[in-house]
Order: structure tokens, then sequence, then C-alpha cells
């Protein structure tokens, strides 16, 4: 796991030259869904090959998040957060959530899976999120936690 958090920083500290703060929420969600992805992968492997799945899964993740976010607007990733919320607080479970920005013609969806609790009592949620940009399609998978709040946040778990 060590190793996993090695790459992953690595990864951020990368992908943070050059680019602005758009590439920077792309490549950070990206390389959450990566990971997460990656870490579905292995399965219950515990040894090396676990490791190199999430890290591969991580900079895979962060790349193809630096590229949506290079093509996102402040517009488009308000919808999109927006469109996140709902999707996890009030939405049943494979209901799509979605967004549209007129402006770019960019939109997308997020479609949760039923909430389960954690063992601190939390409700977290998977979710399956597509992003179409100038027509090309983008699928990632991520798991969110509900906070205190009442907001859900993207998790690596």
């Amino acid at each position: 796991m060590k190793n996993v958090v090695i790459v992953i920083l690595c990864s951020f500290s990368l992908s943070a030259c050059d680019q602005g703060p758009k590439e920077g929420f792309g490549s950070i969600l990206g390389a959450v869904g990566g990971a997460v992805v990656g870490s579905a992968i292995a399965g219950n492997d515990r040894g090396g090959g676990r490791t190199v799945a999430i890290a591969m899964g991580t900079l895979a993740g962060a790349a193809i998040g630096n590229s949506v976010g290079k093509s996102l607007d402040k517009a488009d990733r308000q919808a999109m957060f927006q469109a996140q919320q709902m999707a996890l607080e009030a939405y049943p479970a494979g209901q799509p959530s979605t967004w549209y920005n007129p402006d770019t013609g960019n939109s997308g969806s997020y479609i949760p899976k039923p909430a389960v609790q954690n063992e601190s009592g939390q409700y977290c949620r998977e979710y399956q999120q597509t992003v179409i940009i100038g027509g090309k399609t983008q699928e990632a998978y991520g798991n969110a936690c509900r906070q205190p709040d009442g907001n859900w946040k993207i998790i690596n778990s």
C-alpha cells in the first residue's frame, strides 16, 4: 500500500506541471477512479499484483482525467458536481442523474449503485460516471461516502 501512495503522489506532482485547474481537477478524479478500478481488477490478491494493478489504474485514470479536464469549463464542472450529488443523495440505484451544458455541448451522467453502510456507520455508494465531450464518451467508476454535512465525497477505497 505504501508503494501505491508513492505512485499516486508522484502522478499528482507530475500532472501538476504546465496545467490549469481544469486539468488538475480531471487528473485527480481520474486517478481516484483508476485506482478504484485497478483495485477491483486485482480483487483479493494481497501481493505485488494488487499494488501494480492499483498503480497502473491510478496512472491511466489520471491521464484520461487530465484529458477530460482540459475540455471541461467551470459551468461543466458545476453541472457535473450537482448531478453527482443528486444521484448519490436522492436517486435509487440504477437511475441516472444527467447534466448538460448548452454553451459547450458537453454532457454526462452518474448512475448510483445501492448505498451500503461501512464499518464506521457512514453511507457509501459506488457509481458509474459518463462524460461526453465533443461527441466522445469517457466512462469512469468510483466510490463516494456521505459526509456529516450531507455532501458526498469521492473516496479511494
